[in-house]
């Protein structure tokens, strides 16, 4: 994962055997994550507490559009300031918990506009918050 662009490297198969994140690979302070269409659905990002990452999600290729983000555990990454913009590209700011560790998984639903019934998830990006290691 580029921490400054790009995309996330992860599992697309989103299983079990992904490796625990380790400090090495944990991003802090800011950063961006970018979503393609044709990217892996399904990613992983290793981050530390404070942590605010500005997640973009590029316009889709087929007749759905991204209409939410949604975090599973908003105590430890909140997902706020969800816009999309004319070209269809979506933003969502993700901010950590300022001191605490764990996961969150994020996920973003695209829906087309004009097909009743609930969006499905398009995208999901594991999160593993890392908190930094105490000394003494």
């Amino acid at each position: 994962m580029s921490p400054t662009g790009g995309t996330p490297s992860g599992n697309p198969s989103g299983s079990a055997a992904v490796p625990s994140p380790s400090a090495a690979s944990c991003v802090s302070g800011r950063a961006e994550v970018t979503f393609s269409p044709g990217d892996a659905v399904v990613q992983r990002l290793c981050l530390r507490p404070g942590a605010v990452v500005s997640l973009v999600l590029r316009p889709r290729t087929d007749d759905r559009r991204w209409t939410a983000v949604l975090s599973s555990a908003p105590a430890f990454v909140l997902a706020s300031g969800w816009r999309v913009d004319a070209d269809g590209t979506a933003r969502a700011s993700l901010r950590c918990a300022g001191t605490r560790g764990g996961t969150a998984q994020i996920t973003a639903r695209a829906k087309a506009p004009d097909v009743a019934g609930a969006a499905r998830v398009a995208f999901t990006l594991h999160v593993d918050v890392l908190p930094y290691p105490t000394q003494g």
